[in-house]
């Protein structure tokens, strides 16, 4: 004779399929939020002085890389949750001081939050993005690049200056 399952086993076994079918978006979602915790945590720790700081006069400052990366997250999150398109660059020519910046930076990963929030079958949804056809997974996972290869840029402006990045710095 079988014995019943223990609510708690129901519970888990009825929540396995669903998580099982939502793990793309989560997995997106978990290196986003890893590198943009990062991109964040620099903008913060930046002094004021530095935020003019550019290595060569033809590429951006800190101030203009946080504003950029701030600017960019709403356009690539507008685009996964089907609302109005922005511009890349709004905040870049709006915001100019570190608090203005951080701020802006630490907004647009609050709005895109809802993005990652989507389940898979949503991020299946098809859109156009840079003219070619995409799905809104793969606007998630280029927003997830495209901080990463500026926490590059960042990295490097942080050692010109002598400073550790956060990922380089002891556990404790």
């Amino acid at each position: 004779m079988m014995r019943p399952l223990p609510l708690i086993t129901v519970l888990a076994l009825a929540a396995a399929p669903a998580a099982a079918q939502n793990t793309a978006v989560a997995n997106a979602r978990t290196l986003w939020h890893d590198v943009t915790a990062q991109v964040t945590q620099i903008a913060e720790e930046v002094p004021d002085s530095l935020y003019g700081f550019k290595p060569v006069p033809t590429v951006r400052s800190f101030g203009e890389l946080f504003g950029h990366i701030a600017g960019a997250q709403y356009m690539f999150c507008a685009a996964a949750v089907g609302d109005p398109p922005r511009e890349e660059d709004a905040v870049e020519k709006a915001a100019t001081t570190k608090a203005a910046l951080v701020a802006a930076l630490k907004a647009s990963t609050a709005y895109c939050e809802r993005a990652y929030a989507q389940s898979d079958a949503d991020a299946q949804a098809s859109l156009e993005m840079f003219g070619q056809p995409r799905t809104r997974l793969w606007v998630l996972g280029m927003n997830g690049v495209h901080n990463g290869e500026h926490y590059g840029n960042l990295v490097t402006y942080l050692r010109i200056n002598g400073i550790v990045p956060p990922a380089s710095r002891p556990r404790r």
